[in-house]
């Protein structure tokens, strides 16, 4: 039965590992992004700046090129970073609940191959597999 037991552990594991693949990847997305768009509104607003010393005057029409672009930058920033973690969040339940579910059906399986009864939380499928019964091989 360890054996057994072993072998189910690997398999949670492996197939936790699987679920988990895209989530740091996305964590850091989602992390990542608003400094990305702040990155490009510092630029945009140097870039201001810098037409506002080339020229020596200061007006709206010098500035405002410049400025909209660095709001731009901000707001694409916040656009990947909001559904990135919304999904992150989303995708870290659905693994949890998944890995609950797989645990609970490996103690079931575990419990099925070590006792031969069926637990209540086993698929239909499974269900209809009647009790292992003892056979008599000496009669």
């Amino acid at each position: 039965m360890q054996g057994v037991a072993r072998a189910l552990r690997i398999a949670l594991s492996v197939e936790q590992t699987r679920l988990e693949t895209q989530l740091p990847f996305l964590a850091s997305v989602g992390s990542t992004s608003p400094y990305i768009g702040l990155f490009g509104t510092v630029w945009g607003i140097y870039h201001a700046l810098m037409v506002i010393g080339m020229s020596g005057q200061s007006g709206l029409d010098k500035v405002a090129g410049p400025i909209g672009e660095a709001l731009i930058m901000t707001g694409l920033g916040l656009a990947v970073a909001i559904p990135s973690a919304v999904a992150y969040n989303v995708f870290v339940r659905l693994n949890r609940n998944t890995m609950v579910q797989l645990n609970s059906f490996a103690h079931d399986v575990f419990a099925f191959l070590s006792t031969g009864l069926v637990c209540n939380s086993m698929p239909a499928e499974v269900k209809r597999v009647t009790q292992f019964k003892k056979t008599n091989e000496a009669s």
